[in-house]
């Protein structure tokens, strides 16, 4: 229960105001929540600063374990990104993916972002904080068609230790590859990862679902990421069928007797 966090991405809609946030940290805390990462936030952005949502989560029992913040931000005020995360008592920021400007599914292109990249993850790791990347399911498009290597492949074998992976396992699986192999080969670079489910409904097909309601085989992509080293599991949901609170509800319920 400890390790269970919550993506806030998954209530971006219930997020717009300062009163929706207030209302909304105290709910994920009397779910049993402990954690969240910082993400699609609009009130952080428009209505208070770093201080202020601190104490927001101060005062609902809340860490702050990660946030995804945009490249962009993080090369060229880094200075002022450090401070920000120092205020929030964090010590993990991840991206969504490289930029699109390096090309989305080209290997030259992640091996010149690893290249960019470097000194300002260097430069975050001076003031610690450790820099990661989440993937969705474009990471694992083969580097050529003849070729098993992956440009997540690229990633690991090249980005060097400094180089954290938010592994997003429901993307993973949805790409075709095994969670539970892929976090092992991980191991020491995942403290913190992304789970969802993966649910096949009629009519709809696969659709993202709480965690235990679909697919996914946790019995076997569990105890791997406790192998790995795990810190933080971040509950998400891009998309909720549902009350997104009850969704994390479940989950809670779901991972609490697992883990």
């Amino acid at each position: 229960m400890t390790k269970l966090a919550v993506q806030l991405y998954t209530l971006r809609d219930h997020l717009t105001t300062t009163a929706d946030v207030a209302s909304s940290l105290k709910r994920i805390s009397e779910i049993g929540y402990r954690a969240v990462q910082v993400s699609a936030v609009k009130a952080f952005e428009t209505e208070f600063d770093a201080a202020t949502l601190r104490t927001m989560l101060d005062d609902n029992g809340l860490k702050c374990i990660a946030t995804h913040r945009s490249w962009d931000r993080l090369a060229q005020n880094t200075s002022e990104e450090l401070d920000l995360h120092h205020t929030l008592g964090c010590d993990y920021v991840a991206i969504g993916g490289i930029p699109q400007s390096y090309g989305a599914d080209h290997a030259d292109g992640y091996r010149r972002f690893l290249a960019d990249s470097a000194p300002v993850i260097a430069a975050l790791k001076a003031g610690g904080v450790r820099f990661g990347h989440h993937n969705h399911s474009h990471e694992f498009v083969r580097v050529t068609p003849e070729s098993p290597q992956t440009l997540w492949d690229i990633l690991i074998d090249e980005g060097g230790p400094d180089y954290y992976l938010e592994a997003d396992l429901y993307w993973v699986w949805h790409a075709g590859v095994d969670p539970a192999a892929l976090i092992r080969r991980c191991k020491g670079r995942v403290p913190v990862i992304h789970l969802k489910d993966k649910e096949v409904v009629p009519k709809d097909g696969p659709v993202i679902a709480a965690i235990g309601e679909g697919n996914l085989p946790w019995d076997t992509i569990l105890p791997a990421c406790e192998e790995s080293g795990v810190d933080w599991y971040a509950v998400e949901q891009d998309t909720c069928r549902r009350d997104p609170f009850d969704c994390l509800r479940s989950s809670f319920e779901y991972l609490s007797a697992k883990l």
